[in-house]
């Protein structure tokens, strides 16, 4: 099922697919209940490409262009995890689709789980300074979105690499919240820029696109 589900995937637009055992972060899942998840111990990760055009017009900013296509990538990753969620209980087993971007607590910026956590146990990329997935290809422009599941499948290995002498997104963070280790990121000086770009860009959402669009693995 592992080949058929990665083939299903990509042909419904992912551009990244891995599996990790997760049995053992499964308790420290933000806002999702043990009993709810129970069973549940393998952790399907997606990943779609976000525009690398439209991020090159976020000069001191998001822009509208930038909402509306990183909306389009959450929808495209959302309807992927949503088919072959349907596909594994059609096997007979459970599977709980995790939304790409549905933030339960704004203010500490967590979701139901961490995607990246679980993208980098599946193999997708490493953790970057800007506290950002990093595919080895596609860099920080990639969205996720996880697919939790109890049917048994071939695991992925993490990536041995990581951003190197790269600080290209230390360099274009406008309020220096990116550091030399993503241990270090300043989520309080990130967020409040965020709502900054929220109000005077008119774009509603908490999002940025620089580091995202200076990310560029070598």
């Amino acid at each position: 099922m592992y080949e058929k589900l990665k083939a299903i995937a990509h042909s419904s637009g992912a551009t990244a697919f891995g599996v990790a055992q997760i049995e053992d972060i499964r308790p420290h899942f933000d806002a999702l209940p043990l009993d709810q998840t129970e069973g549940l111990s393998y952790g399907i990760s997606i990943g779609s490409r976000v525009s690398a055009a439209v991020l090159r017009g976020c000069i001191m900013g998001p822009t509208r262009h930038y909402l509306h296509n990183y909306r389009m990538i959450n929808w495209l990753l959302d309807q992927t995890a949503a088919k072959l969620s349907v596909m594994i209980q059609n096997e007979g087993y459970n599977a709980m689709p995790i939304p790409a971007s549905q933030i339960v607590d704004w203010e500490a910026q967590t979701a139901h789980l961490s995607h990246k956590m679980i993208a980098l146990r599946a193999g997708i990329g490493w953790i970057g300074r800007n506290n950002l997935m990093v595919h080895p290809e596609y860099g920080s422009k990639i969205r996720l979105a996880t697919i939790l599941t109890d049917m048994p499948l071939k695991t992925d290995a993490p990536v041995e690499k990581d951003c190197g002498a790269c600080k290209k997104c230390i360099e274009i963070c406008p309020v220096n919240a990116i550091k030399e280790s993503y241990k270090d990121w300043d989520k309080v000086a990130c967020l409040e820029k965020l709502k900054y770009f929220a109000r005077a860009h008119n774009v509603g959402q908490f999002i940025c696109g620089l580091c995202v669009k200076t990310c560029q693995p070598q």
